[in-house]
């Protein structure tokens, strides 16, 4: 997995309005100036916020591409819980998940 290499894409996506405006008329010619593996070529591709956070991207970069593509706040929250019920786990990152991705604390206790 090639988890830099897709952060510093959404990274330059957020700040730089020419890799904005690529994104949103050539993406495949954008997408492939970065070493990405299928499965993160396609969630960017797709705008897959799920499996982006599944794949171990920083919140802090995720939630401005899900700004970008217009997701709500609750929206994204959603997509992110909805992703970890699709494809596992989050398998890269800070917020990688071990034991499965099940919780230990007591119900109703944060």
């Amino acid at each position: 997995m090639s988890l830099y290499q897709l952060q510093k894409c959404l990274y330059n996506l957020n700040r730089d309005d020419a890799v904005k405006g690529a994104y949103e008329n050539d993406r495949g010619t954008l997408l492939q100036d970065y070493d990405l593996t299928q499965e993160e070529y396609q969630a960017l591709d797709t705008g897959d916020i799920g499996l982006l956070y599944v794949l171990g991207v920083n919140g802090q970069i995720l939630m401005h591409f899900a700004a970008f593509l217009s997701v709500e706040w609750f929206d994204y929250l959603n997509l992110m819980r909805a992703g970890i019920e699709k494809h596992g786990p989050v398998r890269d990152g800070v917020y990688a998940m071990t034991g499965g991705g099940q919780s230990f604390a007591p119900e109703g206790v944060i």
